[in-house]
């Protein structure tokens, strides 16, 4: 039986509204750029009034409020009207407890809130596994790719419309506007720029859904990558 969370693709496109954890990150804040640029709604949750007032200049809706803290009813709340909800929020390798707050126990009650609204999808920017093992980790790094694979496992058991992207190592070079995308990539190097491109075709790609995609930096154009793993 289909779960119920999946729901057709319209017949005429419809701009989604958009929410992004994580809004005030490097590739959040690049992915609303972008998504605003189409004059997409976009909202998220950020940690400072400060932050709000900024993103509200840019016509970015904005929930004030501490991600490690916020429950799982009030995010329901606050995604009572989205269609699409990212999660690029992570703790970048930091200590082992901000790592399971934000990699793990945000993401699990970010799920559990989208569960609440059956339709509403759930793209989660993850990381490789491969990735750093050329190199000797810390503990809290070890940690930090333990959690990670852990909250896609449990992501991908619930009855969600949900999608895992897992990008190569970031870096801040200018996007090229070419990757290589596919159910397994070698770990290399991608920019921010182009990840925040990617997530945006996602976005916009409703028929993606229920996939582990891994993404390299590469020769084919974005809008092809991501057509290539459409269910159309």
């Amino acid at each position: 039986m289909t779960p119920h969370s999946l729901r057709p693709v319209p017949e005429e496109a419809v701009e989604p509204r958009v929410f992004v954890f994580g809004i005030t990150g490097r590739v959040g804040r690049l992915l609303t750029t972008r998504l605003r640029a189409r004059d997409v709604p976009v909202s998220g949750l950020v940690r400072t009034p400060d932050q709000a007032a900024a993103l509200r200049e840019e016509g970015v809706s904005t929930h004030v409020g501490a991600l490690g803290a916020v429950s799982s009813d009030e995010l329901a709340t606050m995604l009572a009207d989205v269609d699409v909800v990212v999660y690029a929020a992570g703790s970048n390798a930091g200590p082992q407890s901000v790592t399971d707050d934000i990699d793990l126990a945000a993401v699990d009650r970010v799920s559990e809130a989208v569960a609440q609204h059956p339709g509403t999808r759930l793209i989660l920017l993850s990381v490789l596994p491969e990735a750093w093992r050329e190199r000797s980790l810390s503990d809290d790094e070890e940690h930090y790719f333990a959690v990670k694979k852990t909250a896609e496992v449990r992501l991908t058991r619930r009855d969600l419309d949900w999608m895992v992207l897992r990008p190569s190592l970031l870096t801040d070079d200018p996007g090229s506007g070419h990757v290589s995308l596919g159910p397994a990539e070698h770990h290399g190097e991608i920019a921010r720029a182009d990840v925040a491109a990617v997530l945006e075709a996602l976005v916009l790609a409703p028929s993606v859904a229920r996939r582990i995609l891994e993404l390299n930096d590469g020769g084919t154009p974005i809008p092809e990558a991501v057509r290539r793993h459409t269910d159309d």
